[in-house]
């Protein structure tokens, strides 16, 4: 389940709540991004 975040309000949507539109039901923006889940940090030699 791929869950997006909505760039003007920021709230987090559920995949299948845009399954018929792609426009946040809380503000009407059709801005989304995906929320990184973990982020890696590599040392350098």
């Amino acid at each position: 389940m791929t869950n997006y975040k909505c760039f003007k309000c920021g709230k987090k949507i559920a995949n299948t709540a845009l399954d018929q539109r792609f426009v946040c039901p809380s503000c009407g923006s059709k801005i989304f991004y995906k929320p990184r889940t973990h982020t890696r940090r590599v040392k350098a030699e």
